[in-house]
């Protein structure tokens, strides 16, 4: 039957069934019927699997990204909070200290609401809506092998499964393989040049322990915590405590090259205290440890760029981290990974996806939600030394001032904080820090002086006793 016969539904093959994969699936499936290929056999609940490792680190999704995801999928957060996680008041529910060591304030902008739970619970609700598509359709144990086609068109992935190669034909391949991904050596096979790519790698090394939550913590809300790194000062080292479900705190310490966390539990506690500011060491005192210690330093923010390619061929998209992963720490590729795909349901709601130069279009719709947080990303690490062979130049080492600046004085006055969450939720573009709800208390003045402190409350500090 002819690919463009009108008497038939499209297919789309999607290649990983991590967030980004499931969003995609999401997506794809109100115009096509959707298989998703994945290696690695999937849990029926909130449990780790191999093909997720940063898994056990802590993850938030920005209120940009639960908007992503209810558009996507509706309720699909409201489903997460039923099973243990939680929808936080950023900054309200949150004890920050910026970049430029200086602590925000917990002023609550009302429509900021970030997600929080573990990364497992979250993989699992999203899965479990996800199959809940009649026409989606998972193939697990199954190893993407290369595409079939030309420089032309994509019409086609080979697959391995249980030891048998198989061709599954589609109109539309998409790769949300993650930072692993394939396609710049599975172009060269169709003929295609490779596409230009950069890393900012600020040397990030990450260790993470799950603790049980102590004294009456849990029962309160308590605030997520999270002490930030300066990259005026290398190494750059900070850490977080995110309260999630069943009682458990997972924390998080990081540092820049030559001030790494490391996995020894002697160790643990020491550097969380060494921080430029020992809250977070302070409550680890009464919390329980569970479990070993897991660290990595697959941490660097790493672009391709696809969506500037002279030549592209038809049927193939790639989306999340497989065009760009980031730096965890700033949050946004579980954002980023729901933005791309509806850009790309926005775009087939208008477009066939057997047309011509659709390929091409959905490239450079997923691209624009990749770089917005790309520039946030990478205005911060590049300033690390030995991050990146092309250092900042004058514009950005003066943009990264700007958003020192729209820091500071977002931490003290609350209009400029519902701006600076705006841009660092992934909701609105950075135009938004030139706003007069920035520029007016940046220029004039916020009222309310910097806090010395972490602003937690003597009940908070009781109940973490």
């Amino acid at each position: 039957m002819p690919r463009n016969s009108t008497d038939r539904r499209p297919t789309a093959v999607v290649i990983g069934a991590s967030a980004a994969g499931l969003f995609a699936a999401a997506a794809l499936a109100e115009f096509a019927d959707v298989t998703i290929v994945e290696r690695d056999l999937l849990p029926d609940g909130p449990e780790p699997r191999r093909g997720v490792p940063q898994a056990r680190h802590a993850h938030l999704v920005w209120s940009g990204g639960v908007r992503a995801f209810n558009n996507l999928l509706p309720g699909v957060t409201d489903d997460v909070v039923a099973k243990g996680g939680r929808l936080v008041h950023i900054m309200g529910d949150m004890v920050s200290r910026a970049p430029n060591e200086v602590w925000f304030r917990r002023f609550t902008a009302a429509h900021h609401r970030n997600l929080v739970c573990s990364r497992d619970l979250l993989d699992s609700v999203l899965r479990a809506r996800v199959r809940a598509l009649a026409n989606v359709t998972f193939r697990e144990n199954t190893t993407a092998l290369g595409l079939v086609g030309d420089a032309n068109r994509v019409t086609a992935l080979n697959v391995s499964t249980g030891g048998d190669k198989l061709t599954l034909d589609a109109d539309l391949v998409v790769d949300a393989s993650g930072r692993g991904s394939h396609t710049p050596v599975w172009l060269e096979r169709l003929g295609l040049p490779r596409p230009r790519e950069r890393e900012v790698n600020a040397g990030v090394a990450y260790a993470t322990r799950l603790y049980r939550a102590p004294g009456t913590t849990a029962d309160r809300n308590f605030p997520l915590i999270n002490v930030q790194a300066n990259p005026a000062k290398a190494p750059g080292q900070g850490g977080i405590i995110l309260p999630i479900e069943d009682n458990q705190w997972i924390v998080t310490l990081s540092g820049t090259r030559g001030g790494e966390p490391t996995s020894d539990p002697g160790f643990f506690g020491d550097f969380a205290r060494s921080l430029g500011d020992p809250v977070i060491g302070r409550l680890l005192e009464h919390a329980e440890p569970i479990g070993d210690i897991a660290t990595t330093r697959s941490t660097a923010n790493h672009r391709r760029y696809y969506e500037k390619a002279q030549r592209w061929p038809d049927g193939y998209t790639i989306l999340g981290d497989a065009i760009a992963a980031y730096n965890p720490v700033y949050g946004h590729g579980l954002t980023v990974a729901a933005q791309c795909a509806i850009a790309v349901r926005d775009i087939l709601r208008t477009t066939s996806i057997t047309a011509p130069g659709t390929a091409k279009r959905l490239q450079r719709a997923a691209a624009r939600p990749v770089a917005a947080a790309w520039d946030l990303a990478v205005g911060q690490d590049a300033l690390y030394p030995g991050a990146t062979d092309t250092p900042p130049n004058a514009v950005e080492r003066l943009l990264a001032r700007f958003i020192d600046q729209a820091v500071a004085t977002g931490a003290r006055n609350p209009r400029a904080l519902r701006a600076l969450l705006d841009v660092m939720s992934l909701e609105k573009p950075a135009a938004r820090l030139f706003s007069p709800d920035m520029l007016i208390p940046m220029i004039f003045g916020p009222v309310k002086p910097h806090l010395s402190r972490a602003p937690l409350s003597e009940q908070e500090w009781k109940s973490a006793s």
